[in-house]
This record gives C-alpha cells, sequence and structure tokens, in this order.
C-alpha cells in the first residue's frame, strides 16, 4: 500500500507537504490585518509593542502578497477572524508544515486561542490534510520549529512550547519519518526560533551569535552551513532573522538590516526588502506572517 505522502496528490489533491525552510515555495497561508488590528485599546492585553494603523499594515501586507504572486506562489486568505485577535495575522504560529499537511498549533498566550479555529477552517477547506491539532495541556507555537529537511528539525521549548506540545509534536514527526528531532531551550524573551534563526541557501543560515545555541551551530556545520552572523542588536530587533526563503538562495526580509543584507549579498544571496515597519509593530515580520503549506523538497543533507 502506499504511503500516506504517495497519497496525497490524488487523495487530497496536492502535495501538501513542507520539509525545509528553503525548498521553493509553492504555497502559503496568510491573514490581511482588518478590524482586529484598528481596534487596539490596551497595548499589553494585545500583546503589541506599540499603536498599529492599520492601512498602514494592509497596505505592507498586500507588498508583500504581490511579491509572493509574482514568484509563483500560491496565497490563500483566512478570510475571517475575531476582532478581539491582534495578532491574527501572524498565521505561521497557527500553522506548522510538515512533510504530510500540517499541524494546527496551540498559541503559548491566551490572547490568539482563538486564532486557531479561523485558520483551522481555512485550510481545511483547501483541502490540506490537518495531520494533528495540538490539544490537552500542550502549547505550541509553529516559529518554535525549524525544518532542516525531511530528516531533521530544530524545535523549541520555551514560552510558546510546553514538554507536552513538545512530546506531541514529536509524535507526529517521528510517524512521518523525521529521524532527528533536535531539541533546544529558547531564551525567555526570545519566544520562537525565528528571532535569531534562518536558513537561507542550501548550506547558508542566518543567526544572530549572542543567542543562537551551540547545538544549532554544531548540527548545521555537521551539514556543511556556513553562516552569516547579524552583527549589531539594532538589526537583530529588527527582524533581520525573520526572513522567508522563495527558494534557496532567494529571500523576503523586512528593510532596517542593511549589513545583514551587505553580508547574504556577498555570500551570494539575493534580497528582496519590504517596508514592514508597522507590522513590526505587532511583534513579527515576513517569517511570522506566512504559514507555508507546500514546499519542494530537498536533499537529505549528509551528515559529516
Amino acid at each position: 500500500m502506499k504511503t500516506f505522502y504517495e497519497d496525497m496528490p490524488t487523495v487530497w489533491g496536492d502535495n501538501w507537504s513542507v520539509t525545509s525552510e528553503i525548498g521553493k515555495l509553492r504555497s502559503v497561508v496568510v491573514h490581511r490585518p482588518g478590524k482586529e488590528v484598528d481596534n487596539i485599546t490596551d497595548l499589553k492585553k494585545a500583546y503589541v509593542r506599540d499603536y498599529i494603523d492599520g492601512d498602514k499594515a494592509r497596505w505592507e501586507h498586500d507588498q508583500l502578497v504581490e511579491v509572493y504572486k509574482k514568484n509563483g506562489v500560491d496565497v490563500h486568505y483566512v478570510e475571517e477572524t475575531a476582532e478581539d485577535c491582534p495578532n491574527a495575522m501572524f498565521c505561521h504560529d497557527l500553522v506548522l508544515g510538515t512533510p504530510e499537511g500540517v499541524i494546527i498549533t496551540r498559541p503559548g498566550i491566551e490572547v490568539r486561542s482563538k486564532e486557531v479555529k479561523y485558520v483551522a477552517q481555512t485550510v481545511s477547506a483547501l483541502g490540506v490534510p490537518i495531520v494533528r491539532t495540538v490539544h490537552g495541556s500542550g502549547i505550541f507555537d509553529g516559529a518554535c520549529a525549524t525544518w532542516v529537511d525531511k530528516e531533521t528539525v530544530f524545535v523549541g521549548t520555551g514560552t510558546r512550547c510546553n514538554q507536552e506540545g513538545l512530546r506531541q509534536v514529536s509524535e507526529t514527526f517521528r510517524s512521518m519519518g523525521v529521524k532527528n528531532i533536535i531539541e533546544l531551550s529558547i531564551a525567555r524573551n526570545q519566544n520562537h526560533l525565528d528571532g535569531f534563526l534562518s536558513i537561507v541557501d542550501t548550506h547558508l543560515a542566518v543567526t544572530y551569535p549572542y543567542i543562537t545555541p551551540d547545538i544549532i551551530y554544531e548540527e548545521l556545520e555537521k551539514r556543511g552551513f556556513d553562516f552569516v552572523e547579524i552583527p549589531a542588536f539594532e538589526e537583530k530587533i529588527n527582524f533581520a532573522a525573520n526572513s522567508v526563503a522563495l527558494e534557496p538562495g532567494k529571500i523576503i526580509m523586512p528593510k532596517g538590516a542593511p549589513r545583514t543584507v551587505e553580508l547574504l549579498n556577498k555570500k551570494g544571496v539575493e534580497v528582496i526588502e519590504l517596508d514592514l515597519e508597522e507590522i513590526k509593530k505587532g511583534g513579527g515580520s515576513v517569517h511570522c506572517l506566512t504559514a507555508f503549506l507546500k514546499r519542494d523538497d530537498i536533499p537529505v543533507y549528509e551528515v559529516r
């Protein structure tokens, strides 16, 4: 009998598979900022950094979607959300692509708890297999995982992923043939891996060295990786690591990190910079905005 992976095109209408951060991007789901960002009255309760100009945020989001479409990416929208969900535009935290469909997560902050319902309805309507919904006492944000290849994934525990969330997600990964689930601890004030790590080319990753755990360097070096280290704290807090690869060596990232861009260009990486200053007030950027539904597979890395 065929495996679930082999059955997907026939049974589920497409190969809904994500096994890396760099395979050519084919399909994403996003949420265009709506009334939920217009109605913020309490910054602390909303868990955002500053009040957001909704019209400017929508314009910024539209520019991102335009880049995706120009590069052949199918863009699907979460059309509906509750008005008391001010973080709903950050779809990556709600949906984690896997080799055989998606995991619907369970966000680590209460204000985000309602969001998963709307994104689950959207991906289900598209025909994407929902292979697991994090449940019980589990907590897990999608940005707590970073794929290296179909056999290897980093998973970080912390304020947005507890041990039960890790157990559930790891169980699902293992059932799909993932051999290397590399666990690490995310610093308390960092929340997610994409605050200090992004894989941008077949053997190149961006890191912020002062908080990136040694195990990330060690595991990627075993696979022949080189690194661009974000050279300044002001570029780190401008989301220099929060990029999305359209394909190996071609990325989208927010403006505000010119020295990092220069280093990436020297390594042969093509960088598309976008003005996302208003969206950044919500505490996220390109990678946070984008839930990946489909990427081309990449070869499994040889481990030295």
